[in-house]
């Protein structure tokens, strides 16, 4: 690694820490449907309890008879070697193995179809932040219409307070296959379609980082299609949006390294807010080192990572549509040193 590019690790980190860019969250939340933290995902976290309960009564029902039939009616000494009497039938059984299966159906249907009316008819107010979900093979776009923002794999929202609530509206996209849109502990999946809009929404209640991915197998690097919601107090969320409107940062000291990456394919997959980089095929880097991960959670967004990347995404994320550049040793640390320039 050049002691150059530690440097500008090192500065662009500091930098974008001070500018609020970049929300250090206390720790990722596991993706656990028991925890939930949302309004959406305590809906479905309830429907999911009156099932699980449902089950377990059925369970401890048969365990018990099963137990019971072969402790009453198990082999002892003296018994008749013959066959005990066969019984062919019992209306009365049928009737309940019949009646209480079809009564527990239409009950969990009736519970089902009820949360996924609250959820779905859930009034949304018209402040509500409106956010855009592009899914791509193997990365998230997110796109903020009425703030002018667009990024990749993290989604920012402010959390809801009381007396203050913060409702998320998402539109959900597919640029290619069907992907699926799924934070455990803030709402349940929605699909996403090619040529079909679905919506969804979210409430965090609690601020820090949320751990999701991809619910539909979509390709060769399904499981590395991660994402992240980062749930931001109000303040520090208006912070973040200020940061994220800024046009890319110039560096003198990086010229060369930009040099390099717009005289490459790069500027027609990518696209740097405020440059002649204008490509929609891969994610915007107008703030590349604001984020915490990189390649849609396959590595950490790191100095060493990041030149990693650059040198052979393949090696990272085999399959992705990042191709290897074939740059130089020096070239790949100008590069690298202007892409950390990116908070």
């Amino acid at each position: 690694m050049s002691p150059r590019i530690l440097s500008y690790g090192k500065r662009a980190l500091a930098s974008a820490l001070l500018a609020g860019a970049v929300y250090v969250a206390p720790s990722d939340r596991v993706t656990n449907i028991f925890e939930p933290l949302s309004t959406p995902a305590d809906l479905v976290y309830r429907a999911a309890l009156l099932a699980l309960a449902v089950c377990a009564v059925i369970f401890v029902t048969v365990t018990v008879l099963l137990i019971y039939a072969i402790v009453r009616y198990r082999h002892r000494p003296g018994d008749d070697a013959s066959e005990p009497p066969q019984i062919y039938g019992s209306n009365q059984i049928e009737l309940a193995w019949t009646v209480l299966p079809i009564l527990i159906v239409v009950v969990l249907i009736l519970v089902t179809a009820r949360t996924i009316a609250d959820v779905e008819d859930y009034p949304q107010p018209t402040d509500a932040l409106k956010v855009t979900a592009v899914g791509r093979q193997w990365w998230w776009e997110f796109r903020y219409p009425d703030l002018g923002i667009v990024t990749a794999n993290e989604l920012h929202v402010p959390v809801s307070e009381s007396g203050r609530r913060q409702i998320t509206s998402l539109t959900l996209e597919s640029a290619d296959v069907i992907h699926s849109f799924w934070v455990p502990q803030l709402a349940g999946k929605t699909d996403l379609i090619p040529n079909r809009v679905n919506r969804m929404w979210i409430e965090p209640k609690q601020a820090g980082a949320y751990l999701g991915n991809c619910a539909e197998y979509c390709g060769t690097q399904h499981a590395k299609m991660r994402l992240r919601v980062i749930a931001h107090p109000p303040e520090e969320f208006a912070s973040w949006v200020a940061s994220q409107r800024r046009p890319a940062a110039e560096d003198p000291q990086a010229s060369a390294g930009r040099a390099i990456f717009f005289s490459t394919s790069c500027i027609n997959c990518h696209a740097i807010h405020g440059t002649s980089a204008k490509g929609t095929f891969g994610p915007d880097l107008t703030h590349l080192m604001s984020r915490q991960t990189l390649g849609s959670g396959a590595a950490p967004n790191t100095p060493e990572k990041l030149r990693a990347w650059v040198r052979n995404p393949q090696a990272i994320k085999e399959g992705c549509l990042m191709p290897d550049m074939q740059l130089s040793d020096q070239e790949l640390d100008q590069i690298v040193a202007y892409l950390l320039t990116l908070k």
